[in-house]
């Protein structure tokens, strides 16, 4: 599989309300609940003001469209970090995936995939 590490560093974040939120960016997922607005973008487009935050996450952008019948293209790629102890999370978007590791983490998720021979395209 080929993956590509994006160059910007990203931030998790609770704002009170969209209007916080700026959707200009190249990156920008937001989740709504009944409980919170969750976003995630980098970490410089980070409203003044969040709620809550966790800075620190670089990520992994799966390269290609994701077809909506592939099967365990995640648990596969998950399974690979889990395995040596990296936590993340996932974002899923109509096209493709996203995962999200630990900055202090990126040495070691970079160097477990390409041993499991996933091609990752570092642009700067």
């Amino acid at each position: 599989m080929n993956l590509k590490l994006l160059p910007e560093t990203f931030t998790v974040c609770k704002v009170e309300d969209e209007s916080q939120i700026e959707f200009t960016g190249t990156y920008c997922f937001v989740g709504k609940t009944e409980d919170e607005i969750s976003l995630v973008c980098p970490t410089a487009d980070v409203p003044g003001f969040t709620e809550a935050r966790e800075d620190g996450w670089r990520c992994f952008k799966i390269e290609g469209e994701l077809d909506f019948s592939m099967i365990g293209v995640i648990s596969h790629l998950s399974s690979i970090l889990a395995a040596e102890d990296l936590p993340l999370f996932v974002i899923s978007t109509f096209q493709t995936d996203y995962i999200f590791v630990k900055e202090d983490d990126l040495s070691k998720a970079l160097f477990v995939l390409e041993e499991e021979n996933h091609k990752v395209k570092e642009e700067f």
